[in-house]
């Protein structure tokens, strides 16, 4: 069984889709299991031993270059690289038009979330296959039960990331017990408010943890 998994972005989506991939390989051990993903998070997706390909594409910069002949070039082999496989099943668990678009480039039934599901409604008009999820369930059962709902078995495994890395030297990383603050975001809008961070890290050093931001952003 060959499998197409369509989750481009932002970075906490596509982790939240890792787990996908660990139910499909429980389900289907002999499958292989290929992902579209933004380029700036195509490592995540390469982190699951799951995961045969990750195939890279850039919305956000081809957004910005429509018309320039570089954007065409990279759009066509996109193309090329979906349709080098016929994949039983193309599973878009993004919802969005853009996803959509992408996955119905590809060969092999399309799957993905009915109007009512899906963030934007019209993306359902593109899949060949519908099913509707709650709504109200976090973003890793919502994706989890989609995938049960496409490949037709009970979304009841433990949760399961899959995440194989290898060991990183970080000796930014404090050697007490500590958290991690990540406070970026790709949008204005996610920005959370400085004194809101600054008010977890003092409820986190209260209770013995030590926090700390990756080099970039300290």
């Amino acid at each position: 069984m060959k499998i197409l998994l369509v989750k481009t972005s932002s970075l906490g989506d596509v982790v939240h889709n890792l787990p996908v991939a660990s139910d499909i390989r429980a389900r289907f051990p002999q499958a292989r299991i290929d992902w579209v993903v933004e380029e700036g998070f195509a490592d995540i997706p390469r982190l699951h031993p799951a995961v045969s390909r990750v195939i890279p594409v850039a919305v956000r910069r081809w957004r910005r270059a429509l018309l320039s002949a570089a954007t065409w070039r990279e759009l066509r082999a996109y193309r090329d690289a979906v349709r080098a496989e016929a994949y039983d099943l193309v599973l878009d668990t993004q919802g969005l038009i853009k996803s959509a678009l992408l996955a119905r480039q590809a060969r092999g039934k399309r799957a993905g979330y009915a109007a009512e599901a899906a963030r934007e409604p019209l993306a359902a008009r593109f899949y060949d296959a519908a099913y509707v999820i709650p709504k109200n369930l976090h973003a890793v059962e919502r994706n989890r039960w989609l995938a049960a709902a496409a490949f037709g078995y009970e979304p009841n495994l433990p949760l399961d990331y899959g995440i194989a890395a290898v060991p990183l030297a970080a000796p930014w990383l404090p050697a007490q017990p500590y958290c991690v603050l990540l406070t970026a975001s790709s949008r204005a809008d996610k920005l959370w408010p400085e004194a809101d961070w600054l008010a977890l890290a003092a409820a986190l050093n209260a209770r013995g943890l030590a926090c700390a931001m990756p080099p970039a952003r300290r």
